[in-house]
């Protein structure tokens, strides 16, 4: 798998730095207290909320949506409310783990030949452009954090999607000039050490480590 995410991890990575001085000016943040930050995701991301609002502590205050951000439907139906009125000066967002598992004709997460894919790669790309387009209509900093990689083993999902989904998430994320923090890249080579054994979720020293990683994304597209 490595040596086909080669090309991939690159292009991720020009476009990266291309997009990194782009953060956007937001005229709503608050300026009477710290600079308040949102964090989007599933349970990879309520793993690392902690050590990275410790993180970040005296720099911003960090929040989560309530519970699980699921799959993209869900995170269209949800927006508006997990946004509310707060000014936002950074989003750091992610879907994508729940977009590609397989389930049952209830939702269950079920072993590959015992169900189907809940969201296609298609759908999934059609509901991250309209999530990103209601994003940027907050005019706060965003930050998409690209899909943790899917080991072999693991119940309902299959190796190599997580790369499918990240391929689809990037000319849209090229077009709207979000920054990426690529959590993929930075999990794969260390996976055997950092993700629990034919599981999608991490150790909690895993979580801290990818919480290093967004805390640094978070300090960088803060207002200065």
């Amino acid at each position: 798998m490595v040596a086909r995410t080669t090309t991939w991890t690159v292009w991720l990575a020009v476009l990266s730095v291309g997009l990194f001085g782009c953060t956007a000016t937001d005229a709503r943040v608050n300026r009477a207290g710290p600079p308040k930050v949102l964090i989007i995701g599933d349970s990879i991301s309520i793993g690392y909320f902690e050590p990275t609002k410790l993180l970040l502590e005296g720099k911003a205050e960090v929040y989560h949506n309530p519970g699980n951000a699921a799959h993209t439907r869900h995170g269209l139906a949800q927006l508006d409310a997990w946004l509310g009125d707060t000014s936002w000066a950074v989003i750091h967002f992610n879907h994508g783990l729940h977009d590609l598992k397989y389930v049952d004709a209830k939702g269950n997460l079920v072993a590959t030949d015992q169900g189907t894919q809940l969201m296609s790669v298609d759908e999934y790309a059609r509901n991250l452009e309209q999530i990103v387009q209601r994003l940027k209509k907050t005019h706060a900093s965003l930050i998409f954090a690209t899909t943790t990689p899917v080991p072999e083993g693991a119940t309902g999902r299959i190796p190599g999607d997580a790369e499918r989904y990240n391929r689809a998430a990037l000319p849209i994320l090229k077009k709207h000039r979000v920054r990426v923090n690529d959590l993929y890249a930075f999990a794969l080579p260390r996976l055997a050490t950092i993700q629990r054994p034919r599981n999608v979720h991490f150790t909690e020293e895993g979580s801290r480590l990818l919480a290093q990683q967004v805390a640094d994304s978070i300090r960088a597209a803060l207002p200065q």
